[in-house]
């Protein structure tokens, strides 16, 4: 597979959802977790999403579990955390693997195209943009919030 849209990942509830029902948008795509010191990010993401989805920008959670057991718990229950205590309206998926044999074929797809920090995700809250046109122009790393990537995601609407 070459190409973002190639892609298919998993909801909340199992369901197949194709990546190219994204086509056209701008993507931040986030591996998270309920668990972690990053955790308060979610109200930063949120907040770009309320100020940038009307213009084409989609924010992508995918929870993970594999940093120091921080995403604990079902899909649902991590779901539900996220929006009554951040109030989070943007889609989180279901738990993946970012790193390993294991790993979801997607994130696979991100490190290749975007190695500036590494091959291997190093934690929560790793970060890929990605252009209207499907190209994974940045990756940003944990410690990067949110408000910090505003330029980047400004540029690409």
């Amino acid at each position: 597979m070459e190409a973002i849209y190639d892609y298919t990942v998993k909801d909340v509830g199992g369901k197949s959802i194709s990546m190219k029902d994204y086509k056209g948008k701008v993507l931040l795509i986030v591996n998270t977790a309920t668990g972690c010191g990053f955790t308060p990010q979610y109200e930063g993401l949120e907040n770009l999403y309320q100020e940038f989805q009307k213009e084409g920008l989609e924010i992508l959670d995918f929870p993970c579990n594999q940093f120091g057991n921080q995403a604990p718990g079902s899909n649902e229950e991590i779901q539900s955390f996220c929006q009554l205590r951040y109030h989070t309206t943007f889609k989180t998926f279901a738990k993946i693997k970012v790193n390993g044999e294991d790993a979801a074929p997607l994130y696979q797809f991100l490190k290749s195209q975007q190695k500036g920090l590494g091959e291997a995700i190093k934690w929560n809250f790793t970060k890929f943009v990605v252009d209207r046109n499907g190209n994974v122009v940045k990756r940003f790393a944990s410690a990067t919030s949110p408000e910090k990537i505003v330029s980047t995601i400004e540029k690409l609407l």
